[in-house]
């Protein structure tokens, strides 16, 4: 039988920023993960560098997440994606083809007016855990 608990996923291998959410939680076998910028983990700073270095940070919080919640990359069903500038969409495309191959997530991907801290980038995502690892 399916667990339907919920259970908050936490993790210091993704920055931890005291704000009122939770990295991601888990409902049964899916895993929400709350949007990811681009933050150091270890300094907890904001890296305000190119648009490919922040997408990369995003998304390696992204996967460190996703591991401590039982899932992986390939795990995602969906993807959103906010932009700060939609003329960054193929730089951010280039960087997001190295983390995502074969079979793609759903995406969206959408030009928001002002991310926090003025940062470019920032990605959230739902996943489905696999059975072996619930």
């Amino acid at each position: 039988m399916l667990n339907k608990t919920k259970k908050v996923i936490v993790t210091g291998e993704a920055p931890v920023t005291g704000a009122p959410y939770s990295q991601a939680v888990s409902y049964g076998d899916l895993l929400f993960v709350s949007g990811q910028g681009p933050v150091d983990p270890k300094t907890g700073e904001v890296a305000y560098g190119s648009l490919e270095e922040q997408v990369r940070l995003v998304l390696s919080n992204l996967s460190a997440i996703l591991e401590a919640g039982g899932a992986s990359l390939g795990d995602v069903l969906k993807i959103t994606v906010f932009l700060a500038d939609m003329d960054d969409f193929e730089s951010m495309n280039t960087v997001y083809k190295e983390y995502f191959k074969g079979d793609m997530p759903a995406r969206t991907c959408i030009q928001a007016d002002r991310l926090p801290f003025d940062i470019r980038v920032e990605i959230d995502a739902i996943a489905c855990i696999p059975n072996n690892k619930r």
